[in-house]
């Protein structure tokens, strides 16, 4: 059994945190010492005295730190900085300290840093439940999944809609390990990743704010206003499971030094943080964005990817792949028996279909609902050909179609829908 079609370049993939750390350190020649001091204050290392004007001499945190330093001038003024600068990454890149391989990778790939922290129960001496950095990790991919999807349109709830695009954006996005399950920190790429890492800055201060005008007044207006800030069922949602289980979490969000800070953002931000007695106000937010997001009129064009009915005529359901006129992959829409025949005929002859009607919000706007006025869209030859090997190909959908299509004939397509 093959895992892709024979000549399919094999998928990049990109490298890992440490991988960057491990590698050579960066160029001194292409490192600039403020932001490598800049960087090694945020990681906790403590600045003890040097030239004042030429050079600092830099600690790291925690037991142990007098046992080593590091010399970090602070500018190119002087002959020995490049030296000094080659000597401080070296050092660096030996260092055992985890802060040591945040700092390289940041200045291998600027990027603004998104920190997680869960003050989960400890286990025996120590030790971490094994199910603590999964529900961290999965928390911290929901939080990210949520602002990715603000950044493309405000919304409520964005169920199934703009989901590619969002995935697309946490691409550029590196995370490292989570340590016992308790801290976590994601790497957003200046400037590919910004977008995610301001709007996720910005909803989470939003969503403090409405959880505590909730528990101060007992109103849940500033719900409302939050979702122009990035707030949504999603956003809710994720927070709950990073708190669930906890004595309480943080999330920060600190801006790549050589980058500069994005406007209407503060240059430094404490961590926002959440606690179980928010639990309550964030399932009930979930549940309000849920109820109010209303449906979306659309006109959708789709290739037929599946058709259902229970008898020889009458009205049936159609699986649509969607081409264009909706965020969403695939959309489910029952059709009277005129329409569901255009779209079989539709099918046959490698044409994909347009149709009017609302995105229901129930089942996460994959389900269109009132669909009315049926009608092939004419592509050209080679894009025809195209829609029909892609789905008469090794697109699973339309293997299930063809094989339908051979047994029952033009009346009915497919014995079942799966999706």
């Amino acid at each position: 059994m093959r895992s892709r079609p024979y000549g399919e370049l094999p998928r990049q993939v990109r490298p890992h945190p440490d991988d960057l750390a491990r590698q050579q350190p960066p160029d001194p020649a292409r490192v600039d010492p403020a932001v490598l001091g800049a960087l090694l204050h945020r990681h906790g290392w403590q600045r003890r005295g040097g030239a004042p004007g030429r050079y600092g001499r830099w600690t790291p945190p925690g037991p142990g730190a007098g046992a080593t330093s590091l010399l970090v001038p602070e500018s190119r003024a002087f002959p020995d900085s490049d030296d000094l600068l080659g000597e401080a990454l070296d050092a660096l890149a030996r260092s055992e300290t985890p802060g040591a391989r945040e700092v390289l990778i940041s200045l291998a790939l600027p990027s603004d840093e998104i920190r997680w922290w869960r003050d989960a129960p400890a286990g025996p001496a120590g030790a971490a439940p094994w199910s603590a950095e999964e529900q961290l990790r999965g928390a911290a991919r929901q939080t990210l999944l949520a602002a990715a999807l603000a950044t493309r349109a405000p919304a409520g709830y964005h169920g199934a809609r703009h989901r590619r695009a969002a995935a697309a954006l946490l691409e550029h996005v590196l995370v490292g390990p989570a340590a016992g399950g308790r801290t976590l920190t994601a790497f957003a790429p200046v400037p590919a990743g910004r977008p995610l890492a301001v709007r996720l800055h910005q909803a989470l201060y939003a969503a403090r704010e409405a959880i505590d005008y909730r528990r101060a007044t007992g109103g849940m207006d500033a719900f409302d206003g939050a979702v122009e800030a990035g707030v949504s069922r999603e956003l809710t949602e994720a927070l709950a499971t990073l708190v669930r289980g906890t004595e309480g979490a943080r999330i920060a969000v600190a801006w790549a030094p050589g980058a500069g800070v994005p406007e209407g953002c503060a240059p430094v931000a404490e961590p926002v943080e959440f606690s179980p007695g928010d639990l309550p106000v964030l399932r009930e937010a979930a549940a309000r964005y849920l109820r109010e997001e209303p449906s979306v009129p659309v006109r959708i064009t789709g290739a037929v990817v599946r058709m259902r009915r229970s008898g020889p005529g009458g009205e049936g359901t159609v699986r649509l792949r969607v081409l264009a006129g909706a965020e969403v992959p695939h959309v489910r829409v029952t059709l009277d028996e005129e329409d569901y025949r255009i779209a079989g005929h539709a099918h046959l002859v490698g044409l994909p279909v347009r149709v009017h009607g609302r995105l229901e919000r129930r089942g996460g706007f994959r389900r269109l609902t009132g669909a009315s006025g049926v009608v092939p869209v004419q592509v050209d030859e080679g894009e025809r050909e195209r829609l029909l090997k892609a789905l008469q190909g090794t697109d699973g959908d339309g293997a299930f179609f063809e094989d339908a299509c051979g047994e029952g004939g033009p009346g009915e397509y497919g014995d079942g829908d799966r999706g």
